[in-house]
């Protein structure tokens, strides 16, 4: 009897909804869940027994047992959130991994009764701007669940591979507008000879069809209040029934000019029950999210900008996600990209899941690699000496990448360094974003500039970022896979970018004092060294003459002169030590003479002489 094959399935973990998929045939297809639905809502109910709902039975429950229904946990994965409930008579906590791989066993049962045989390998799909901690959040949901994640893939790269499929020959640029149900991405791709390029991304994780419903919310909340005098916004029973209308007018209101909102019962006082009736507008609705849909096209432009294209430049804008349906949202983007067709070939529910498909068919073997080049959203840099963040991998560096800097001590017989990991587009490290911290140690007593530490970055397939130091003379390393305390919001990764922009002149003063600073403590210590080094073999008048330049030196180090001067003192110390330093050098030391660097880069690019801060003992 013949072996059957084991499946490998395509997961898109979507926030309101998920949905699945797998190649048959040579072509990606849905797998319909046991309700024979094509998506399956991402909404979980925990009862106060010990059964679970999952998907439509829990959306429908959650209006009846809000306080123990889990919705858009997708906006909780990579922090400490708990979702807290009491079953049994026990208070029970579940963190956001748990609840989405409730929703992943459900996927996961309903393929292998649909395909009639065992699922345990996926490739589950995350927003372009999930960071770290969130992307590994969602391989240990998978794992939970039961499967074993062979890769996590980028939503709008994961759609451009849905629509490519037939188009791989065709050199285009494609921009992927992806507006879900709790996040936005803005991605730019270049396709041609089965090579699926990301040239630029963007996106805010806490904009998505769920804040349109907040609106709507809102508005209904307001209008109930002024007609009734009844708040509505600690009613939890009344709110959960307040966010399912509001969906269901938002939907219709994408094919209506408008929809009515009738909610009897909604809830009591002392003169009885009361209802809600209110008639939304599709104009009024439009009044609404303005501001919401013109978020997402400034992230366009942005991401245009990043890519170095304009509208003009693109062929194709791909729609995904649910609330690209707004006709708002498509008659925006239909006039900034005249020239290039608005493709809404494929359900925006469901392109995600069938381009993970692909992608997880690729893996499997069962389909012709498609290469996929994927890009970090950010700057990833370590703080050097000053609080300089020096870039090891620039923002929108092609992933996976790996990539290694040499630095050395800052101070004489330095036993430990730490590295500092930080993110964003700031010069100077506590501007940025702080993803980790880690310590060298044990490292051989030198004078400082003698060890080399050589720190890589590397970024795997899945976007998770692994940081390693390792000391060249004793070959000692430590290093950490970085998770983040808290994730990176939309709100932070606004402001690095405006102040990035605002303050740039600032920023790049006060990185220019600041390696000039390091610069000239540096020329003192080598000239000193070299003076005592070489002792009477240095002519008088040439001794003083450096000792002079020396006291100069340190007396606007000390007094922090103005970067002219400072650079004027640098200048005239490294003219006198010159001579000195050749004589050094003839004689076979291996010390930098003044103005020396210390330590490389490896992989070809320029040597540089940063030196790592450490924590004094």
């Amino acid at each position: 009897m013949a072996e059957t094959k084991e499946r490998v399935i395509g997961i898109d973990l979507g926030t309101t909804n998920s949905c699945a998929a797998m190649v048959r045939g040579g072509r990606p297809e849905i797998i319909p869940n046991a309700e024979g639905e094509r998506v399956t809502p991402s909404v979980v109910v925990f009862s106060d027994g010990d059964e679970v709902l999952v998907g439509q039975l829990a959306k429908r429950q959650s209006l009846l047992s809000a306080d123990r229904a889990v919705l858009s946990v997708k906006r909780k994965m990579g922090t400490d959130w708990r979702f807290n409930v009491s079953r049994d008579g026990k208070q029970e906590a579940y963190t956001p991994e748990q609840v989405s791989a409730y929703v992943l066993q459900k996927i996961k049962r309903d393929a292998e009764d649909f395909l009639g045989g065992e699922v345990n390998r996926a490739v589950i799909t995350v927003p372009a701007y999930f960071n770290n901690l969130q992307r590994q959040a969602t391989k240990d949901a998978g794992k939970i669940a039961g499967l074993e994640v062979l890769r996590i893939i980028n939503e709008p790269t994961a759609a451009s591979l849905a629509y490519g499929l037939d188009r791989q020959q065709q050199e285009q640029t494609i921009l992927v507008y992806d507006f879900g149900g709790g996040t936005f991405d803005a991605s730019i791709l270049d396709l041609g000879e089965g090579v699926f390029e990301v040239v630029a991304s963007d996106g805010d994780t806490e904009l998505g069809g769920d804040d349109i419903d907040q609106r709507i919310i809102d508005w209904l909340v307001d209008e109930f209040r002024s007609e009734t005098g009844i708040d509505l916004g600690q009613d939890v029973a009344a709110l959960q029934r307040l966010r399912d209308a509001a969906e269901g007018a938002k939907k219709e209101l994408s094919s209506r000019m408008e929809a009515k909102i009738s909610l009897p019962y909604l809830t009591a006082d002392a003169t009885g029950p009361k209802h809600l009736e209110k008639t939304l507008t599709r104009a009024r609705l439009e009044g609404m999210i303005e501001d919401i849909i013109q978020r997402t096209m400034n992230i366009v432009d942005n991401t245009l900008e990043a890519a170095k294209k304009s509208p003009e430049d693109i062929h194709q804008v791909v729609l995904v996600g649910g609330s690209t349906r707004i006709p708002k949202v498509q008659e925006l983007v239909s006039q900034r990209f005249t020239k290039g067709q608005v493709n809404r070939d494929i359900n925006p529910d469901e392109v995600v899941a069938l381009g993970a498909a692909v992608q997880a068919a690729i893996l499997a073997g069962e389909m012709d690699e498609v290469v996929l080049l994927d890009v970090t959203p950010l700057t990833l840099s370590i703080e050097t000496l000053g609080g300089v963040a020096t870039p090891i991998i620039e923002r929108n560096t092609t992933i996976p990448v790996e990539r290694s800097k040499t630095f050395t001590t800052a101070e004489d017989y330095q036993a430990q360094v730490e590295i500092h990991v930080v993110q964003g587009e700031r010069k100077m490290a506590q501007d940025n974003k702080s993803l980790g911290r880690f310590v060298l140690s044990d490292i051989p007593p030198a004078p400082r500039g003698t060890p080399q530490i050589d720190v890589t970055f590397s970024i795997n397939t899945d976007g998770i970022l692994e940081v390693t130091a390792k000391d060249k003379g004793t070959g000692k390393s430590s290093s950490i896979t970085i998770k983040e305390t808290s994730r990176l919001s939309q709100e932070e990764i606004e402001r690095m970018r405006n102040e990035a922009e605002e303050h740039a002149e600032e920023d790049r003063r006060r990185a220019e004092e600041v390696e000039a600073r390091n610069e000239a403590d540096q020329l003192i210590y080598t000239a000193e060294k070299t003076l005592s080094d070489l002792g009477d073999k240095v002519p008088s008048a040439k001794r003083g003459e450096i000792e002079t330049a020396i006291r100069d030196l340190k007396q606007k180090l000390e007094s922090r002169a103005e970067l002219s001067s400072l650079r004027s003192s640098i200048d005239t110390l490294k003219r006198a030590a010159g001579e000195v330093a050749q004589a050094a050098y003839s004689q076979g030391g291996e010390e930098a003479g003044p103005g020396g660097e210390q330590g490389g880069d490896q992989g070809g690019e320029d040597q540089g002489s940063d030196y790592i801060d450490y924590e004094k003992e």
